[in-house]
């Protein structure tokens, strides 16, 4: 028996028949859409290297069952950016040195430009790191992620719908 669910990815329509329905969001849209870009850190929620945004929420994707989605509309890294120009937060990753090995690179950004839009970003070093604590960084790129999340904030206007 199969489940079937609804999903807009990164902008594009899919239908999903689920064989499995323990299957997290993570293990569909690394091990059968092969969209790598969010990582298995932990498997616990603990990490944030699979956040990405749902509903444009910032969400575990280890945490969250896909037949839970049903309809959702699901963010990940693969799309973020329009074609060759990168999203204003990938451009400040890279402007501000926000990374060293990259494995927690992708859950960092995806946190950020929800928070961002949110609107709970701003420019002030603790309200950001407070935003971002649940994305840890083994590296310790921390001051380059900050600076990275305050240029693009600085960047960014808030989606009007921000709780």
């Amino acid at each position: 028996m199969t489940i079937p669910i609804r999903l807009t990815l990164n902008g594009k329509p899919h239908a999903i028949d689920l064989d499995d329905p323990r299957i997290t969001l993570l293990d569909l849209l690394r091990e059968r859409l092969g969209l790598t870009g969010a990582k298995k850190g932990c498997d616990r929620g603990q990490c944030g290297a699979c956040t990405v945004l749902v509903d444009g929420r910032r969400i575990n994707a280890c945490l969250q069952l896909a037949v839970s989605l049903d309809g959702a509309e699901v963010l990940t890294i693969e799309g973020l950016s329009e074609g060759d120009a990168l999203h204003p937060v990938q451009a400040a990753f890279i402007a501000h040195d926000g990374f060293q090995c990259g494995f927690c690179t992708p859950g960092q950004i995806m946190s950020a430009v929800g928070l961002i839009r949110e609107g709970r970003a701003g420019t002030d070093p603790e309200r950001i790191r407070e935003g971002m604590s649940g994305n840890l960084c083994r590296c310790g790129a921390y001051a380059g992620i900050l600076e990275a999340v305050k240029d693009a904030s600085a960047r960014m206007e808030p989606r009007e719908d921000a709780a």
